[in-house]
């Protein structure tokens, strides 16, 4: 199976040279002269690397043999982190490269996705939103209101993030994946 240029969109997962890669940021351009193509910008699925490529218009590009698992993660060693398939109970041990950026999000019993690409694990996706416990942060002054400002907190998985000033030591904290930010207190 093949994608046309014409059905390129953000978010769209392609195949070059055997390596699965999602698109970015794409744009159709007609120029006056010569035959429309597209520009693409796209990051590799393994690697993380990012890669310019132009395509003509209604050039043929590869589906890749993608896969994804609901798995949970269970522990990590010294080999790597453990994680469980949900549906058959099978353990699998992933890399810090193959976790990438997620190790700062990584509590055990979360459920996440594990991505495999020709039936080899090549990294995970998060849940939108983690609930983590802030494991220490300077203490608020009396009088800071939640409008106030912000200060550092470091999380049970080791990240920081930056909480407004009412919160304390203890608290749990719901936090955004895909930024790294803080949204809300969770009771």
């Amino acid at each position: 199976m093949q994608y046309s240029t014409a059905q390129f969109r953000k978010g769209l997962k392609i195949e070059l040279s055997g390596e699965p890669f999602v698109i970015v940021d794409f744009q159709h351009v007609k120029p006056g002269k010569g035959g429309a193509f597209v520009r693409t910008k796209m990051r590799s699925l393994i690697s993380g690397n990012v890669l310019d490529k132009t395509f003509r218009s209604g050039e043929k590009i590869d589906v890749p043999d993608l896969e994804e698992k609901k798995m949970s993660f269970l522990y990590r060693d010294d080999e790597g982190f453990c994680f469980m398939d949900s549906e058959t109970y099978d353990q699998m041990t992933l890399t810090d490269n193959q976790v990438g950026e997620a190790i700062g999000y990584l509590k055990e019993n979360i459920n996440v996705d594990v991505l495999f690409h020709n039936s080899a694990p090549i990294g995970i996706d998060l849940p939108m939103f983690v609930e983590l416990e802030i494991t220490r942060t300077d203490p608020g002054v009396r009088g800071n209101t939640a409008s106030g400002g912000s200060k550092p907190a470091k999380l049970e998985t080791g990240i920081t993030v930056s909480v407004p000033l009412f919160l304390n030591e203890g608290d749990r904290i719901k936090v955004d994946t895909r930024t790294g930010d803080y949204i809300e207190r969770v009771s």
